[in-house]
């Protein structure tokens, strides 16, 4: 293993978002690429900065400085289960260290894990339940590892049966004690017993070399961290990735390239063939400039959606919010559209309901709804309304085409998987309806509250991008329905704002789900009533609306009750999401599309939205393993 003395070179871009000229300044070391034959190497963005202690290997210390993104969490290692985002290779569950799914006893206070067998590390040391138990009982005698929180927290004990079974027994009945082996991005990773037994202080150690679990060790690296080079192991038939097939390219080199202007050169010039994400308008550029270059759709929007949900996060512990009607009211004066275009110049996948539409989701929530959605009807005070628009999908399709033409899907079907099924209809008379019957008065242009008060507040957006586009949109559109809303770039939003209450409303999300599985438990169990803090206290993870209701909690608890594999699971789903219509204590607007992109000059057999959608093609998910095992080079 090398590590490469590599000269910084200086490159000043104008990139242009949002309707202004920005200058982004980077200095990035590129890797030796001539020195590994292009047709065997896969070359990947890795869209993360570098980090702060490039030379750090050991993910399992928290705040270390090590990136887990450069190849570490997809190449190297390893834990029982992934549930990819997407619909899988054979399915999205994926049996992966772990010979079968979790079993668990009748009160799930206790899991056992059968074991694969034969799985050797890279330096020849099996592969069984010794290191399972190991970094269960390090982590929770070792606090300041990233785990070692939740383990304590669910595991009194945790045992081997034998070499190949694992047996963990919990402290309270827990049915999804398994996610913290089961990798969506990432998970709890399995440590080498043989080789952090030997080490005095396991948070200092460096891990340098790692000793890999998966298919490939390190080869190189920039000691700046802008580059990581790994090599396929000779025996990557004795890893678990091996069910699956041979990973194809024998070299694979993650790349941090800041700026999005150069991603997009490197890959019109042949020396990138992923890139985790571009700007909408990149995106638009490479497919015009690169005829090898495509995104996870074959045409507009190309971009892939996240199982996670951009939405107006309302602060319900504010008095203003506390009124559904309010915040219905403040939903029936977006006008979608307007928003798609503005954000993501029409690119976006909207959802009128709190399910990311994403994965498999589309087919489990957001089309079987359909027919709910049309027929809801709202009490506005004055009258009864059917507020939802089937068609504001197909609306954003219509008013794309004229620039994008033929790139943009006319088949109703694909439009709706691209676009979104539909939204809320703008309706203003209705909007003014809910408000006055909740209180408020309007005084020429201006809404008033029940106390005689202007009706105005701050919304909290990202910094810049398509969340900015997408709250400042927003605001624009509330101000001119005479709401008074000031947008305020926040750098701080999920850091410090949503978690200490520090906002009257945001852009963010608060769902993530799995995504190729409808259970909701990804997201759903921190938003028990149990965990909302006081006002001015820090909230946890992820209820930032700080929304409590006892109808939520009694789906909280039933699905705690259920195995996660059970078809329960998506009755109880569709439960939340009606509970979401009525209550509206967040406005969900579209998944977080990322302009993912692929080249197919060296390599083919990348997951498509409209043939293969088996992974996500997001560079710094550990799932994207798997795509390695579908690839061939493109000369054959």
């Amino acid at each position: 293993m090398t590590i490469w003395k590599t000269l910084l070179a200086s490159a000043v871009l104008v990139s242009m978002g949002a309707g202004t000229a920005a200058i982004a300044q980077e200095e990035a070391a590129a890797p030796p690429i001539t020195d590994f034959p292009r047709e065997q190497t896969l070359i990947i963005n890795n869209p993360d900065s570098p980090p702060t202690n490039p030379d750090m290997f050991n993910l399992w210390v928290a705040g270390a400085g090590v990136s887990a993104p450069n190849g570490l969490h997809q190449l190297s290692t390893d834990t029982l289960w992934f549930i990819d985002p997407d619909e899988g290779l054979d399915g999205a569950l994926y049996n992966q260290l772990a010979a079968e799914p979790w079993q668990y006893n009748e009160d799930f206070t206790e899991m056992t894990v059968k074991l694969r067998e034969g799985i050797l590390w890279s330096d020849g040391e099996e592969f069984n339940a010794g290191d399972v138990v190991y970094t269960v009982e390090t982590q929770m005698n070792t606090p300041g590892m990233v785990w070692s929180a939740p383990f304590s927290q669910n595991v009194e004990t945790v045992e081997a049966l034998d070499d190949y079974t694992v047996k963990f027994s919990l402290k309270q009945p827990n049915s999804r004690f398994h996610s913290l082996f089961s990798v969506r991005w990432n998970g709890a990773w399995i440590m080498p017993e043989h080789v952090f037994s030997q080490v005095e202080d396991v948070l200092a150690y460096d891990f340098n070399p790692p000793v890999s679990l998966g298919p490939y060790t390190l080869n190189s690296y920039d000691p700046n961290g802008y580059w990581y080079i790994w090599e396929k192991r000779e025996d990557w038939d004795k890893t678990a990735l091996a069910i699956w097939g041979e990973p194809a390219p024998q070299y694979v080199i993650y790349r941090s390239i800041p700026s999005t202007d150069n991603r997009l050169i490197e890959m019109v010039n042949g020396n990138l063939d992923m890139i985790h994400d571009l700007t909408p308008e990149g995106m638009f550029s490479l497919v015009q400039q690169s005829e090898t270059s495509r995104g996870w759709f074959p045409g507009f929007p190309y971009a892939h959606p996240d199982p996670t949900l951009p939405m107006i996060i309302f602060n319900n512990q504010d008095e203003r919010f506390q009124d559904k009607r309010v915040r219905w009211a403040l939903a029936l004066m977006l006008d979608a559209r307007a928003i798609s275009m503005a954000s993501y110049r029409g690119a976006a996948t909207l959802s009128a309901i709190a399910i990311p539409p994403t994965g498999t989701h589309p087919r489990d929530y957001h089309g079987p709804l359909q027919d709910w959605l049309i027929d809801y009807e709202l009490d506005t005070g004055s009258s009864t309304i059917k507020p939802y628009d089937p068609s504001i999908g197909l609306q954003v399709a219509d008013m794309v085409r004229p620039q994008f033409g033929d790139a943009v899907p006319t088949d109703e079907t694909a439009i709706r998987t691209a676009f979104g099924y539909g939204w809320w209809k703008q309706d203003v008379q209705a909007a003014g309806e809910l408000l006055e019957a909740a209180g408020f008065t309007k005084q020429g242009d201006q809404w008033m509250t029940p106390d005689g008060q202007p009706f105005a507040f701050t919304i909290k957006t990202f910094t810049e991008g398509v969340m900015n586009r997408f709250g400042t949109m927003a605001a624009q559109q509330w101000s001119q329905q005479g709401v008074r809303v000031t947008p305020e770039a926040d750098p701080q939003i999920f850091a410090q704002t949503l978690p200490l209450g520090n906002y009257e409303a945001a852009t963010a999300w608060s769902i993530e789900t799995w995504g190729g599985d409808p259970d909701l438990s990804f997201f759903l169990e921190s938003w028990h009533s149990d965990y909302v803090a006081e006002p001015g206290e820090r909230q946890p993870q992820r209820n930032w609306q700080r929304w409590q209701d006892e109808r939520l909690d009694a789906i909280i608890e039933e699905v705690r009750r259920t195995e996660f594999t059970s078809p329960r699971n998506l009755e109880l789903g569709h439960e939340f999401v009606k509970l979401m219509v009525d209550e509206m204590p967040v406005i969900p607007m579209m998944s977080f599309n990322v302009f993912s992109a692929y080249d197919t000059r060296y390599w083919t057999g990348f997951p498509t939205a409209e043939e293969r959608p088996y992974a996500n093609i997001v560079t710094n998910w550990a799932n994207s393993k798997y795509i390695l095992t579908q690839l061939k080079p493109t000369q054959q």
